[in-house]
């Protein structure tokens, strides 16, 4: 019995695990989408978001039942918990990814973004995605020097955000309020993605040590 108990809290983490690796490719191909105008990949993201949301259902069903018929202590309690608060963030980062590829769609055949900020979402594309895959393998490792190193990469996505936005409030912007408002929504989807992947790596760090580190932001969309 005890055996078969601490095989279902790993897979609850290996869910997690998948779970964050399917809104790494989802942020992967949105941008892809937005950067290109694809259309067909901006229509596989919006359809295989709803398999983000179903893992998420499984993973708080389980996690339900483990602590009404197992009632864990210490450690695996921990686990269940973060790993219920871990799912809530890494839906989120699959719906930040959503909003990219329906921004996508939406402007589709036009580009929606400016060409002089394309290189922009470029590298804050890249920068979730290496997140998302950053903290997938944090959630199968457990290693906490991994997790705070997460961190690094999130400050650099709050650095590109912040220079997103000094470029289109400048005076010779030369796209358009449309365009500004499009743009500035965007950048404020990746900069929330970088945070959820952290909060994620927080709660992993909260399994291994007991104690909640105090950086992040664990707020809603």
């Amino acid at each position: 019995m005890r055996e078969a108990y601490h095989d279902q809290l790993g897979q609850l983490a290996d869910q997690l695990a998948d779970m964050c690796g399917m809104v790494g490719d989802a942020m992967e191909r949105a941008t892809t989408a937005l950067l290109d105008a694809d259309l067909a990949l901006a229509e596989q993201v919006i359809g295989d978001d709803a398999k983000v949301d179903d893992v998420r259902a499984s993973i708080e069903e389980q996690s339900y039942a483990l602590l009404a018929l197992q009632a864990p202590v210490a450690t695996d309690l921990r686990t269940v918990l973060a790993v219920i608060h871990a799912a809530e963030s890494v839906e989120r980062m699959g719906d930040l990814a959503l909003h990219v590829a329906k921004a996508a769609r939406r402007r589709h055949p036009q580009q929606v973004l400016g060409e002089d900020v394309k290189p922009y979402f470029a590298e804050m594309g890249r920068i979730a995605v290496e997140l998302a895959r950053e903290a997938t393998e944090v959630i199968r490792t457990q290693d906490v020097g991994r997790a705070r190193l997460i961190e690094d990469a999130d400050d650099a996505m709050d650095d590109l955000h912040r220079h997103l936005f000094t470029v289109i409030m400048d005076k010779d912007w030369p796209y358009g309020v449309a365009s500004a408002v499009d743009t500035t929504l965007l950048g404020r989807f990746y900069e929330r993605f970088a945070d959820h992947a952290v909060s994620v790596a927080k709660r992993t760090v909260f399994v291994v040590t007991g104690r909640m580190p105090g950086y992040g932001d664990d707020s809603d969309v």
